[in-house]
């Protein structure tokens, strides 16, 4: 199998994939190799969740001293925002999961060229391929400012 098993909480840690002279985009080694970062990605973004509503259950305090109140309610703020963010990535990533057993996974969205290998490895759930995306980056640049 080309996916080790990550050693850290990273979905990154991974051994990147070799390609092998003339084989086909997208081959089943390759769809493997992917659908392991997706899904160890996954299950860390999961594991996180859990260990954020198990810190909120264990440390919700009320506090007398409205300046401890405010720290800690800071604090769960900012832990439920980094989980939305998660959230929509998780949505993400099944998608690109969904991708996968589709046989969609790795194709352009705009143009259907392939996205390459590399960064699909840094970005598992890209769905644009790199000359699209700077495309897309620069129209929002001219709108937005």
């Amino acid at each position: 199998m080309a996916n080790s098993k990550s050693l850290e909480s990273s979905p990154f840690s991974f051994t990147p994939y070799v390609e092998k002279k003339g084989e086909a985009f997208m081959n089943p080694t390759q769809q493997e190799h992917f659908r392991g970062i997706l899904n160890n990605w996954k299950d860390d973004l999961m594991q996180e969740v859990d260990r954020t509503v198990d810190h909120m259950r264990d440390d919700a305090s009320n506090y007398p001293d409205p300046n401890d109140r405010a720290s800690q309610e800071s604090e769960f703020s900012l832990e439920l925002r980094t989980r939305d963010r998660e959230r929509k990535l998780l949505k993400k990533i099944n998608e690109s999961l969904a991708m996968l057993d589709s046989d969609d996974y790795g194709y352009c969205d705009t143009c259907g060229v392939d996205i390459s290998i590399r960064r699909l490895e840094a970005r598992p759930t890209a769905i644009l391929c790199i000359d699209c995306k700077t495309l897309d980056e620069k129209r929002e640049k001219q709108i937005g400012g």
